[in-house]
């Protein structure tokens, strides 16, 4: 048995239209008319400048971009500062006997009437404040009198200071509580001679603590001749040593 077959429709079976013949008008229309646009344009822009002669002024665009500056007028001067305002004050109420002063400058100073400060029995040329008796022209108070000379520095016996000579020698007092100790030994002192050849300081420089008080008791007791440099007495230092022996004549 056979089937016979009805073939679909497809697109070959579609009948063709040529769209070329009918769209070749339009496009000849479309290019056409901006050819025309483009030249309408043109002439609007390009024939106001071919007809117009007219130039700009060179001067004026010059002066449009250097302009001329503006001339301002200095500032005024500021205003003088202002004078304080003067208050009057009042009078000061004077009490009654009291001093006042005057409305008027007296043109000469004029000497009150009971000051008289002359004192009886004065002299032509006396000082204010002097003394019945004193000195035409002399000073109030006397002279001023002479100040004392300054000290003179004890000076050290040495080579060009002899050692002044002993006059007075006081021996020392040996310690009991030494003695019973046993205790001997020689006890060195520096002591100052003042002007008079007194001995008017003693400083112990080496000795044993129970002999010291005693050299220098004694020492204090001795007498010396003055010293003399240049014919004035002078005070001077000098060393001594007091020996302190049980037996002496060993």
């Amino acid at each position: 048995m056979s089937h016979s077959v009805t073939p679909e429709p497809g697109f070959r079976s579609l009948p063709l239209s040529a769209p070329s013949a009918r769209q070749a008008p339009s496009a000849i229309t479309g290019i056409v008319s901006v050819l025309l646009h483009a030249a309408a344009l043109a002439a609007v822009l390009v024939v106001p400048l071919l007809t117009d002669d007219r130039l700009p002024d060179q001067a004026g665009e010059v002066q449009a971009f250097f302009a001329s500056p503006i001339e301002l007028a200095p500032p005024p001067p500021p205003p003088p500062p202002s004078a304080a305002p003067t208050v009057a004050r009042a009078p000061e109420p004077v009490s009654a006997g009291g001093f006042v002063a005057p409305v008027e400058v007296p043109t000469e100073i004029v000497p009150e009437a009971g000051l008289d400060l002359a004192l009886g029995g004065g002299f032509a040329g006396g000082v204010e404040g002097g003394v019945p008796g004193g000195v035409v022209g002399g000073i109030v108070g006397g002279l001023p009198e002479a100040p004392p000379p300054p000290p003179v520095e004890p000076v050290r016996v040495g080579l060009e200071v002899k050692e002044p000579r002993k006059l007075k020698d006081v021996a020392p007092v040996y310690p009991s509580i030494a003695a019973a100790s046993r205790i001997e030994g020689a006890v060195i002192l520096e002591c100052v001679i003042d002007p008079r050849g007194r001995v008017a300081d003693v400083k112990v420089l080496r000795g044993l603590p129970l002999l010291d008080e005693a050299a220098t008791e004694a020492v204090r007791q001795w007498v010396y001749t003055p010293t003399l440099i240049n014919g004035v007495p002078t005070s001077v230092i000098m060393t001594v040593t007091v020996t302190f022996r049980l037996n002496p004549g060993r």
